[in-house]
Order: structure tokens, then sequence, then C-alpha cells
């Protein structure tokens, strides 16, 4: 069973310190095998604030970059999320894309990579996960968190003393819970 994780990474900001850490953790996808890891940029993809009529619960998209947008989701069988923390929560471009479709989430797992000053994003991770919930996803338990991320980054490593949690713990649990919700999801079709 080949599974399909997409890396999505939250930011938009110029010059943010999310795209350093997200080609960090794509290198660190590379010895694991079991899956099939993709890097979704929010700030390529450009969604505009959510503009469709119907309420994503119904699956009636009207416009092309939402059809694009669901496309791509549905595709993957869980998600990695890289988010910094602003203001003690998560980045509006990241909530956007969360809100604009609702099924293609579902039933699916999510683990999350958080950044930020002090907490290493602890505040945005924990409100990410209750928005993760309503979509009807598993939010896993095992994340990382970055603090003093200005520091943290030296020639595109995360340097060990800034990075709290285990990694392989978290791509383990992540690989294990995509493979359970694929066949759940495929024995209920």
């Amino acid at each position: 069973m080949s599974l399909k994780i997409a890396v999505i990474l939250g930011s938009t900001r110029p010059q943010r310190a999310g795209k350093g850490i997200a080609q960090w953790f794509m290198k660190q996808t590379e010895s694991y095998s079991d899956a099939q890891f993709d890097l979704i940029d929010l700030q390529e993809v450009n969604l505009p604030f959510l503009d469709e009529p119907v309420p994503p619960l119904m699956q009636q998209y009207q416009n092309e970059h939402t059809k694009q947008w669901s496309k791509t989701i549905s595709s993957y069988d869980g998600y990695i999320v890289i988010t910094p923390e602003y203001n003690h929560s998560f980045p509006a471009v990241l909530k956007n894309a969360f809100d604009y479709i609702y099924h293609e989430w579902a039933k699916k797992p999510m683990a999350i990579v958080s950044y930020g000053a002090s907490a290493g994003g602890a505040r945005a991770a924990e409100q990410l996960r209750l928005v993760a919930i309503e979509l009807q996803m598993a939010p896993i338990r095992e994340q990382i968190l970055i603090p003093q991320v200005w520091s943290a980054v030296e020639n595109g490593v995360v340097k060990a003393d800034h990075l709290l949690g285990d990694l392989p713990k978290m791509m383990n649990e992540m690989i294990w819970w995509a493979n359970t919700l694929k066949k759940g999801r495929e024995a209920t079709k």
C-alpha cells in the first residue's frame, strides 16, 4: 500500500523561517520509504480568501482554484503541517486553506511541526488541533517544536538544541495512522 503524505508549509511571509524548516524537514523524510512526501507551499498555492458561495460541506465548488485545491488535498493520505506561531495562533493563510474544503481532509492523520519564539509554536499547534478535529482529521500526539526560530536553522539544518520532540516517533506514528485510516476509508467506500 503506497502512502502519499503532504507536507504543508503554512506561512507566506517574505523571508519566512518556515522555508528553511520545510527544506530541512523534507530532507528528513528521505529516510522513510513507506510513503511519498510532497511539499505544498501555501505561498505557491496562493488561494484567495475563501470565496465560495456554498459551504464546503456541500462540495459544490464553483471556482477553479477551489476545485484544484480539492483535487490536490484529496490525493493525500495524511498531512504534516509546518506552522509558525503568530499571536498565540497559526497564520490566517493556513486557516483559509483548511476552510476551503471539508471532506477532503476527513479521516486522515495530521502531524505538526511548529516554530516560534520561546514556546516553539506550541500554542499554534494546540489551536490547529482543534480545527483538525472539527474537520474529522486525526491529529497525532507527537509533534516537533522549534523554539528561538531565528537562530534555529544553520546551513539548512535545524540545530539539535533547537529541536523539541521525537522526529522518528512522530514519523512512525504518522505512517501507522495513515496506513490504518487509509484501510478504513477503503473498507467503507
